[in-house]
């Protein structure tokens, strides 16, 4: 889900012209809240990018504990209180989000993939000439213990949306 989370971002950032949009397209899509909530269970990646931007992660460590939950032990939003501001125009989002049935979940969802893509928009990546192609190791020819952590949050991501009943989207 994570990959179809970046692909909405992605989508919403440039028009045809390649002039970067986004901020235009997310206030387009938050107005379009209501219509979205009955997509919240079955594409929950694509309600999630109105909150985009709209939370602080006061505690990673906390955030990465949350992607390591089965989606039956998903702590409620109201324990992440503590760990995760809201700007306050998400929260007015939150309000409306949070009537819904599965909103607690659904909010729990939404914090847990905009951290990955903080995570991901955010993972140092460097390209010496002595690396391979792809940038993975390092001019020893190790991966850097960053790159390790970034990858293995990247994977537990990957993996807890799969538990959430979501398919893989590598």
């Amino acid at each position: 889900m994570r990959n179809g989370y970046q692909a909405e971002i992605d989508d919403l950032t440039f028009d045809s012209d390649g002039q970067n949009i986004l901020q235009q397209r997310l206030t387009e899509r938050r107005k379009e809240l209501g219509f979205l909530l009955q997509m919240m269970e079955l594409s929950p990646e694509m309600v999630a990018v109105v909150l985009h931007q709209g939370f602080r992660f006061k505690l990673p460590s906390a955030m990465d504990h949350l992607l390591s939950h089965e989606s039956e032990d998903l702590p409620e939003w109201d324990t992440l209180s503590d760990v995760v501001d809201l700007t306050p125009w998400a929260q007015t989002l939150a309000n409306e989000i949070l009537k819904q049935p599965q909103g607690a979940w659904f909010m729990s969802v939404a914090a847990g993939l905009e951290y990955m893509f903080g995570k991901v928009q955010h993972t140092p990546h460097s390209h010496d000439e002595d690396e391979e192609e792809d940038g993975s190791e390092d001019a020893d020819g190790f991966d850097s213990e960053e790159e390790k952590a970034a990858r293995a949050r990247e994977e537990a991501g990957a993996d807890w949306m799969v538990e959430q009943g979501f398919d893989r989207k590598d």
